[in-house]
């Protein structure tokens, strides 16, 4: 099953879900990162020892790793990236499902696509690269490398179709 969907002006890459065991661990540690560090502050307080500097510094740091911990769970339970092409631009965005990445944007003009590979040799998994000479969107969905080609290839057929309708 292919992991991309091309329609509409509208590319859809779709990261295959990590094991649920793996999700499972993840989100607790995420959750565990927020709530442990605002119990023990509120327990301190709640026994009398009052509230200190340092709790609000464990806080920050632990909230910022549990932000981080939070989006790696939600990439590997709902990731997918979006490229949308248009006349003139190009915008790339990556979907967390409960949140999105900023937008990027690249000129829709002498477009190039490679893959990268990426992870063991053996596994022939690489990433999609889109290229104007300037700019480039580097996508971070693997997908199998048969299937980036395949992609590239779809791409390639789309944007001369709607050249020569222009």
């Amino acid at each position: 099953m292919p992991q991309f969907l091309l329609e509409n002006d509208q590319l859809k890459l779709t990261v295959r879900k990590s094991p649920f065991i793996i999700r499972i661990v993840l989100y607790f540690f995420a959750f565990a990162f927020f709530i442990f560090p605002a119990a023990g502050t509120i327990a301190s307080i709640a026994l009398g020892e009052g509230l200190h500097f340092g709790f609000i510094i464990g806080i920050g740091i632990f909230s910022l790793f549990g932000f981080y911990l939070l989006r790696v769970a939600l990439w590997n339970t709902y990731g997918e990236e979006i490229i949308q092409y248009s006349k003139n631009e190009i915008v790339y965005e990556a979907n967390y499902g409960w949140f999105r990445d900023a937008k990027k944007t690249i000129k829709n003009e002498n477009l190039t696509y490679f893959v990268s590979p990426v992870g063991y040799e053996e596994d022939h998994e690489g990433i999609l690269i889109v290229d104007n000479g300037r700019e480039i969107i580097e996508c971070a969905v693997k997908m199998p490398q048969q299937q980036i080609e395949e992609l590239i290839l779809l791409c390639k057929k789309n944007i001369i179709q709607k050249t020569s309708c222009s």
